[in-house]
């Protein structure tokens, strides 16, 4: 069942589509621990998108005012649960996150969107955009990555010690540019040839893995750099687009989707670049973020209207199908 969603709410559409939340994190589950699975995401309550966050599997409505609202990223911390995403309010979007369901604005009287978030130490980390500018807040305080004079976005943040990595893109002009930045110096990943985009990072020792896609002038094929070295996921025969990263040990898990003959979504991840399908093919679907605990692999997406999450491969929905929903981020603690 392809989804149908009121005309009214079609800005909000197209950031649903277009942005991907991943917190990304370094704790590991060992084998046999028990654990919590967070998941960030939104549900449409018949009149707007609600943000929301679900511990294992019971959710948690994030407090708002009644305007359309999504929580794109989150990430626990001992006892804390932060979570970013954004809220419309009705003439523009404020980029915000919540810690323990406590709303931090971080937007003041501009308009952006909080995409992804961090916490290390007693610091929070944001990554986020307005319409042209990638940025990203650190404790509320914003850090300008582009100029403005051509379209950005700051899609997923890092933090690796006193280094900060930002994935996103950057226009030129006429093309999409995937790069990152570390402490706000630009790394391009592409030429600019071609339409591309950055939308999940992940650092590992002195290692960074960046998720995405690029076009290969008639299809987005989903793909991976490491140390800017590019990394094909799919054959480019039909669209496709990586959305988020996890690295454990030397295996690295990306999570994306791939349209079929059908022109419909399968959400999948690929293990060291073998595919492992996660849907059948008969409703839109697409896998967000993921997550490694352990020998668990935890991926966060939809499957047509519900809201779900997957454990090696087998799904656990979060919602009905009812009304139209989406997980966006995941996070995984050992108890």
């Amino acid at each position: 069942m392809k989804r149908i969603i009121p005309i009214s709410l079609m800005v909000m559409l197209i950031m649903v589509l277009t942005l991907t939340g991943c917190g990304g994190g370094s704790g590991k589950g060992k084998k046999g621990t028990a654990v919590d699975v967070y998941v960030a995401g939104y549900e449409y309550n018949g009149t707007c998108f609600v943000a929301k966050y679900w511990k294992n599997g019971l959710v948690e409505v994030l407090p708002e005012e009644p305007n359309n609202s999504r929580a794109n990223s989150i990430y626990v911390l001992g006892n804390d649960v932060y979570v970013a995403g954004y809220e419309y309010n009705e003439t523009r979007f404020v980029a915000k996150y919540w810690k323990n369901g406590q709303v931090v604005d971080l937007c003041g009287t501009c308009s952006g969107y909080a995409s992804s978030i961090f916490v290390s130490g007693n610091d929070v980390y944001v990554a986020g955009y307005d319409l042209y500018k990638a940025k990203y807040w650190k404790n509320g305080q914003v850090e300008t990555l582009t100029n403005g004079k051509h379209k950005a976005s700051a899609s997923s943040i890092y933090v690796s010690g006193n280094d900060v990595y930002v994935a996103g893109y950057e226009n030129n002009g006429t093309k999409n540019v995937a790069q990152y930045w570390k402490n706000n110096q630009k790394v391009p990943l592409t030429n600019g040839e071609q339409d591309a985009g950055a939308r999940s990072i992940y650092v590992l020792g002195n290692d960074v893995y960046v998720a995405g896609y690029e076009n290969n002038g008639t299809k987005d094929v989903a793909q991976y750099w490491k140390n800017g070295q590019k990394v094909p996921l799919t054959n480019g025969k039909h669209d496709a687009r990586a959305t988020s990263i996890y690295v454990s040990g030397n295996d690295v898990y990306v999570a994306g989707y791939e349209c079929n003959e059908e022109d419909i979504n399968v959400a999948k991840y690929w293990k060291n670049g073998r595919e492992v399908p996660l849907t059948n093919g008969k409703h839109d679907a697409r896998a967000t973020s993921i997550y490694v605990s352990g020998n668990d692999v935890y991926v966060a997406g939809f499957d047509g209207n519900v809201a779900v999450y997957w454990k090696n491969g087998q799904a656990v929905p979060l919602t009905d199908d009812t009304k139209w929903a989406g997980a966006t981020s995941i996070f995984v603690v050992a108890r």
